[in-house]
């Protein structure tokens, strides 16, 4: 039987050791790895631009506004309307939350042909270095993927590494809506990848949609790609603590309270995208039934029923996943908490069997995607346990009831 936790001597040593390197690492950078400078974006000149706009000499709505208003104010629209504003505004109705999903695809195709100019003129500036021209040759590049008449662009904004968002399936129709919350070094270039596909949001989002159409070949599922804040870069201080997380959390619970109808909402968590999930928790609404968590370096909590959620939470680690060495505590801000497939955090722990590394989790074939999919159709008695924790699936397992 493969055990979850390791001894408290270990654990300890651990914690010093990544302690000391990360104290090291503030001395010789000031703090300058979480320090960000203001730097006006392209979604926030459009949003300006939104909040001096008029329709007809009629004012249009607060873009940070309820999304029922601004649901409703869509919805007084014409269609010509509908189409004027996104075409002039895209930048701003393809994020704005409450907007009217298949207007907000629209304006992102706009939005996204309007970046791929910029890039495509960046790729001839000879004011540009060589590597310069050619980052920006792969950001056209993966601007015309998104722009793709078949691809759902949720939202999208250019600035720095990008922020992106994708649906797959019908989001205005499903009866269950699963959300892929990724972790660290995820970007608009590393949003998809061909090599490693499903390590990628993309490939994570499409894998899991496809095992939902499987597990339950009645339910109508939609499943979002979800890399719409800004990830840590790398292993270094922002990944050792929740300043990213908070931000994200900010933006995760303005998305999921946005969604159409009412819905049941999953999340699926994974690595860093956990600690965005567990600073989530407490202000999630009710239609958010469940919280799933892979590879999770801890989710800034020390007990599941400290999140503060009535979500059921899951949790799953393979048995090679390196994230395991990773100290589970949280001192001066540093660290995120307790290891959540241990027995004391109460999580649901569910089996990963088949999956490997830290970045398997999604492949085919995998229990971890078993489970996961079974969670998106509501299919809770499918569910296989860790071993060693034959009682996920019961109420005293943690979580909310099944």
């Amino acid at each position: 039987m493969t055990s979850f936790d390791s001894s408290p001597q270990l654990s300890v040593w651990r914690a010093l050791l990544a302690l000391a390197v990360v104290f090291v690492m503030l001395a010789t950078t000031g703090w300058t790895a979480v320090r960000h400078k203001g730097v006006t974006s392209p979604l926030d000149a459009a949003v300006t631009a939104w909040d001096h706009g008029h329709l007809n000499g009629r004012a249009l709505p607060d873009q940070d506004g309820s999304p029922t208003r601004i649901a409703h104010f869509f919805a007084s629209l014409s269609g010509q309307q509908r189409t004027r504003l996104a075409t002039r505004y895209p930048l701003a109705v393809g994020n704005m939350n409450g907007a009217p999903v298949e207007l907000r695809y629209r304006a992102n195709r706009i939005a996204l042909d309007q970046a791929r100019e910029v890039a495509l003129k960046s790729t001839h500036d000879n004011r540009l270095s060589a590597a310069g021209q050619h980052d920006a040759a792969q950001r056209m590049n993966r601007y015309e993927s998104l722009m793709n008449p078949h691809r759902k662009i949720l939202a999208f904004d250019p600035l720095g590494t990008g922020r992106v968002a994708e649906v797959f399936g019908d989001l205005g129709r499903a009866q269950r809506v699963s959300v892929v919350v990724p972790g660290v070094d995820t970007d608009l270039l590393t949003f998809q990848r061909t090599f490693r596909q499903y390590s990628a949001p993309v490939g994570m989002a499409r894998s899991l949609y496809r095992a939902e159409r499987q597990a339950g070949p009645r339910t109508r599922t939609a499943v979002i790609a979800w890399a719409d804040y800004t990830t840590p870069a790398g292993l270094g201080v922002d990944a050792a603590t929740a300043m990213r997380a908070e931000e994200g959390a900010t933006r995760l619970n303005a998305l999921v309270r946005a969604l159409p109808g009412r819905t049941p909402v999953a999340l699926y968590c994974h690595s860093y995208g956990s600690v965005v999930c567990g600073v989530a928790a407490r202000k999630l609404p009710p239609r958010v039934t469940d919280i799933a968590v892979a590879g999770s370096p801890g989710m800034r909590a020390e007990k599941a029923s400290k999140l503060g959620t009535h979500a059921r939470v899951w949790a799953m680690r393979d048995h090679d996943d390196w994230i395991q060495d990773v100290p589970y505590l949280e001192v001066g801000g540093l660290g995120h908490g307790a290891d959540p497939v241990s027995r004391a955090f109460g999580a649901r722990v569910l089996s990963a069997a088949g999956s490997h590394g830290h970045t398997g989790y999604f492949e085919p074939g995998t229990q971890s995607l078993s489970n996961f999919a079974d969670i998106g159709v509501g299919s809770y008695r499918s569910l296989q346990c860790a071993s060693g924790h034959d009682a996920c699936r019961d109420r005293s397992s943690g979580g909310a009831s099944a």
